[in-house]
């Protein structure tokens, strides 16, 4: 409850004078993709080789269960320097793992047995930006022929939530940690370090500004 108070009155957040907020959703999905890349030039084409998910509670804001999974890319199955540099992804870490259908259906299963997207308000992607879902999903679908459910249509982005509260709205994941006083934890651009990061700023705008997370974005708009 203290820690509540704390966060209502952080100089960050505009005044708020909503006791209770009624989330439209049970869970936050927090998702971040890494893919494959290479400095300085676009690979075409880029490949998902890390997927993590964190599922948030938004009646405790307690992190309810976790995804997490690595990847072996098929078009370009070796990793550029720079992309280890970047993720800290290294070779063996993708060697012997799955390619991205078998990944994904583990995903899909995850999400099924964990009932995190039964019914219209059980839960929602929530991801930095649209490039996760909005672009990068897409185009690997396309690469392996993967059927996409329709539930990763629409999503939250984060950034957006964030200016809500705020009222700046946000560069990078590391400017709204910064904004927020938050230090950053684990490896920027490391998916599964992300996420959680990610989990950390969602919690101090559930609690601290009472934002109601909505979707704000959608495949094709």
């Amino acid at each position: 409850m203290m820690a509540q108070r704390f966060l209502q009155f952080h100089p960050a957040f505009k005044i708020n004078k909503r006791k209770n907020v009624t989330q439209s959703f049970k869970y936050l999905l927090v998702l971040d993709f890494e893919a494959t890349c290479k400095k300085d030039v676009k690979l075409r084409p880029q490949e998902i080789i890390e997927l993590p998910c964190l599922a948030l509670c938004t009646k405790t804001w307690e992190v309810k269960d976790v995804f997490h999974e690595y990847i072996k890319p098929q078009i370009h199955p070796v990793l550029t320097s720079h992309c280890t540099d970047l993720t800290g992804i290294i070779q063996e870490m993708v060697d012997d793992r799955q390619h991205f259908p078998e990944i994904f259906l583990k995903f899909q299963e995850w999400l099924d047995q964990g009932n995190f997207l039964k019914g219209t308000c059980n839960g929602a992607f929530v991801t930095c930006g649209n490039w996760d879902l909005g672009v990068m999903l897409p185009e690997q679908s396309a690469i392996t022929q993967t059927v996409i459910p329709d539930y990763f249509h629409k999503w939250i982005n984060l950034k957006t939530s964030f200016y809500t509260a705020t009222g700046h709205y946000p560069k990078s994941l590391v400017n709204m940690l910064r904004h927020l006083d938050l230090p950053h934890t684990g490896h920027l651009h490391s998916g599964i370090d992300d996420v959680y990061n990610m989990s950390r700023i969602i919690q101090m705008l559930g609690m601290g500004c009472k934002v109601n997370f909505e979707i704000t974005s959608e495949l094709g708009n």
